[in-house]
């Protein structure tokens, strides 16, 4: 049976501040679950783009895999034991768009908007809780 899609599941240490993070670079919130009303929120997502063809992360308070440690000495550094993702955008401009917006609102970049050899542009976005996102667009056959 072919996959129709894939979600994957971030372990965070706070699932609201998060979706706020998240909110920081263009990305809304899906849902909130909470165990019994008034507990913090254990469970959620964040979605981008257009409704029906949004992509999804969950996020799970505390479990569902481990979250990242980082060197704390070296916060330019792109090593975490977090989880790696990417992130596909339209453009090259996007990519350079968001790298912007990310480091005006004081978010960690590790790596700058680079052209690489492969055929991407991209830069690498760290979350305080050791997940690194690398924001990507193509530009044109390698």
């Amino acid at each position: 049976m072919p996959v129709q899609n894939v979600t994957p599941i971030l372990n965070v240490s706070d699932v609201e501040a998060y979706v706020a993070w998240f909110r920081k670079v263009g990305w809304r919130e899906g849902f909130l679950w909470r165990d019994n009303p008034g507990d913090h929120v254990s469970f959620g997502s964040v979605c981008s783009g257009a409704d029906g063809n949004a992509a999804e992360i969950f996020l799970c308070l505390n479990g569902q895999g481990s979250r990242g440690t980082i060197m704390p000495h070296f916060p330019g550094d792109d090593v975490t034991d977090g989880v790696w993702m990417s992130w596909w955008v339209e453009s090259p401009a996007e990519v350079d768009a968001l790298h912007a917006s990310a480091l005006a609102q004081g978010l960690v970049v590790t790596y700058p908007p680079t052209n690489e050899p492969w055929g991407v542009r991209e830069f690498h976005l760290r979350h305080p809780d050791g997940h690194m996102f690398r924001v990507s667009a193509g530009i044109g056959e390698h």
